[in-house]
């Protein structure tokens, strides 16, 4: 007996994360020249507070470049055979641009606090995590050390979107938050969300002054 063949459901699964994947390197591609260009941070509008937080990696960053940059000049030069030559070449640039592009997304898409209250958590291309206005309860300084994944949720409800392996802001939320995981999968932070910023004390400041102004 045949078995049954796949539908198109099955189909469009299985071309979900070469999707997502293509889409993710040409938003790279553009916040590589919006880097470049400076141009003004992606999607911060006016009265709205802009968040840095790719300084926190920038030390990691300088190391993976260098690793990238020596291990494809090592290769170059212990290589004999050309084509393999040529493929690891070529593989050992992209490797080194995927690594700037990946660093110019953290700075060109910042956190935002929205001028109504609303927070905007990002991590370059990879997470876009809205928190509204009116799910935005309690702010604090809270360094932590979360360690494991980049971004983590805990049995608690509490989600970490950590750089360098640490956070160092909390909020406490005043009801669920949906979000969507790298590569599509649904995810929810349900009471609190810990990120890290470059200068939270800036982020906690300008969240505050947003909820007290709603009150």
């Amino acid at each position: 007996m045949n078995a049954p063949s796949p539908g198109p459901a099955a189909g469009r699964r299985s071309l979900r994360v070469p999707l997502r994947l293509a889409r993710h390197e040409l938003v790279l591609v553009a916040a590589l020249l919006r880097w470049i260009t400076r141009r003004p941070p992606h999607q911060v509008g006016p009265g709205d507070t802009a968040v840095a937080y790719a300084a926190g990696q920038s030390a990691t960053v300088f190391i993976m470049l260098f690793v990238s940059v020596a291990e494809t000049v090592a290769l170059a030069i212990l290589i004999p055979w050309p084509l393999v030559h040529l493929i690891l070449l070529v593989i050992g640039v992209w490797g080194t641009l995927f690594i700037v592009e990946l660093h110019a997304a953290c700075v060109t898409r910042p956190h935002v606090v929205g001028a109504d209250g609303s927070l905007r958590v990002r991590y370059g291309a990879l997470l876009d995590l809205r928190i509204p206005a009116d799910r935005v309860g309690r702010v604090r300084l809270d360094r932590r050390f979360p360690g494991g994944k980049q971004v983590r949720s805990a049995e608690d409800g509490t989600t970490d979107v950590s750089v360098a392996g640490q956070t160092n802001v909390t909020v406490e939320l005043l009801g669920p938050v949906p979000f969507v995981r790298a590569l599509g999968a649904p995810a929810e932070a349900r009471t609190a969300l810990r990120f890290h910023a470059d200068d939270p004390a800036r982020a906690v400041a300008a969240l505050t002054r947003a909820r007290d102004a709603r009150s």
